[in-house]
C-alpha cells in the first residue's frame, strides 16, 4: 500500500520538477501542481485504505473499556433474591 504511495509521489515530485524548471512554468504553478496532483490525492486514498485497520482498533479500545461480565445468571451484578409473585396468587 505504501509503496504505491511512494510511487505515486515521485512522479509527482517529477511533474513538480519539469514544470518548476520549464521556462513556461512557475515555481506556483510547481507548487499547486504538487498538492494537487500529490498531496491530495495519496492522502485520500490512504485515509480510505487506512479505514479497516481505524474501525479495528477502535473495537478493541472499546472492548478493552467494556466491563467485564458478571457471574449472575441476569448479568445484572446484583445478588440473586426470591421471585417476585403477584399478589394474591400463589406460586
Amino acid at each position: 500500500m505504501y509503496l504505491v504511495a511512494i510511487a505515486w509521489i515521485y512522479v509527482a515530485l517529477m511533474m513538480v520538477l519539469a514544470e518548476a524548471t520549464s521556462s513556461q512554468g512557475s515555481v506556483l504553478g510547481a507548487i499547486v501542481t504538487f498538492a494537487l496532483y500529490g498531496v491530495l490525492p495519496v492522502s485520500i486514498v490512504l485515509y480510505l485504505l487506512g479505514t479497516p485497520a481505524r474501525r479495528a482498533a477502535r473495537r478493541r479500545a472499546e472492548a478493552a473499556a467494556a466491563p467485564a461480565p458478571s457471574n449472575q445468571a441476569d448479568g445484572s451484578g446484583h445478588a440473586p433474591g426470591e421471585p417476585l409473585v403477584a399478589e394474591g396468587k400463589e406460586p
